[in-house]
């Protein structure tokens, strides 16, 4: 297994391009996926041909069947969860090699008890936002995932 820069949760993805797009980011920048069921799309070898994942074997990632299952696996030191409910700006956090960075799914966010969770495990602190004007709601999850990873590599790097 490789010793990864950060760690990308996406929890309940349901676009399987995103979800490509994101396993893309992750190659490129020597992350570990895990994708947390409930997923909107099948993973098979046929579905993943069929959405261009032609990378998908340098993809290092991890399925998990639930968020306790993830976090009874995974054990995660520090964590970020990336949220258009908070008002800490992404930049205010201090990554660490190593880090978990957790996505909500496209439709719905994280659910409000994973918040919850997230604030007692790992702080309020720990609850970022990618800051956007007014007009915008959010950012596709792609992009938002991007965004986030790239500012953790520019800190570690």
């Amino acid at each position: 297994m490789i010793d990864p820069l950060l760690h990308i949760v996406l929890l309940a993805p349901q676009i399987p391009n995103n979800t490509g797009n994101i396993g893309r980011t992750a190659v490129a920048a020597g992350c570990v996926l895990h994708l947390i069921h409930p997923l909107g799309f099948e993973l098979s070898e046929k579905a993943r041909r069929r959405a261009g994942l032609d990378y998908w074997e340098h993809l290092h990632w991890r399925e998990h069947a639930s968020w306790d299952d993830f976090l009874e696996r995974e054990r995660p030191g520090r964590l970020w969860l990336y949220t258009t409910k908070s008002t800490t700006p992404h930049w205010d956090a201090e990554f660490h090699r190593g880090d978990y960075l957790l996505f909500g799914q496209e439709t719905g966010g994280v659910p409000d008890r994973i918040h919850e969770e997230v604030a007692r495990r790992w702080g309020r602190e720990s609850r970022v936002t990618l800051p956007m004007q007014a007009e915008a709601r959010s950012l596709n999850l792609a992009t938002s995932v991007c965004v986030a990873v790239y500012e953790g590599m520019r800190q570690l790097q």
